[in-house]
């Protein structure tokens, strides 16, 4: 490679820039923060997580999950509420407000990911997929 601008690192982290951008920009609207959104999305599919599991899935620190989830709950979109599996454990869980909210702010997000997917013809957006998916593998391997 020639130069700093052929670096693949480099071209991936202004690609996921660029998108955290968008999305930060839409969210706004809804008061939202990139990582609140996430956690809300994460905690709509279940039956609730531990911050623990909320940091893990979201790829952020567990201290950065605990500041996202405090202010999650001063806002009134989560509940917290001690495990009764385990005593220490404390699941969050999305309250009505929060999956009302969340229902914009999804509808938000999946129309700037449907911009980005309406870039590439639908043989590029699997290549895309497979090769994203093969970088991933070999980067975690």
């Amino acid at each position: 490679m020639s130069g700093i601008e052929d670096r693949l690192g480099l071209v991936i982290k202004r690609a996921e820039q660029a998108l955290i951008a968008r999305k930060t920009a839409a969210l706004r609207e809804f008061g939202l923060t990139v990582p609140q959104y996430a956690a809300l999305l994460l905690l709509s599919g279940g039956d609730g997580m531990s911050a623990a599991q909320l940091a893990r899935e979201s790829l952020v620190t567990p201290q950065t999950m605990a500041t996202v989830l405090t202010n999650l709950e001063a806002k009134g979109l989560i509940e917290r509420d001690q495990s009764p599996l385990h005593q220490k454990v404390v699941v969050n869980r999305v309250t009505p407000a929060g999956a009302a909210l969340l229902t914009g702010a999804d509808a938000a997000a999946v129309r700037i990911e449907r911009s980005l997917a309406a870039a590439f013809t639908d043989t590029e957006r699997r290549q895309l997929t497979e090769l994203l998916d093969r970088a991933i593998t070999t980067l975690t391997a």
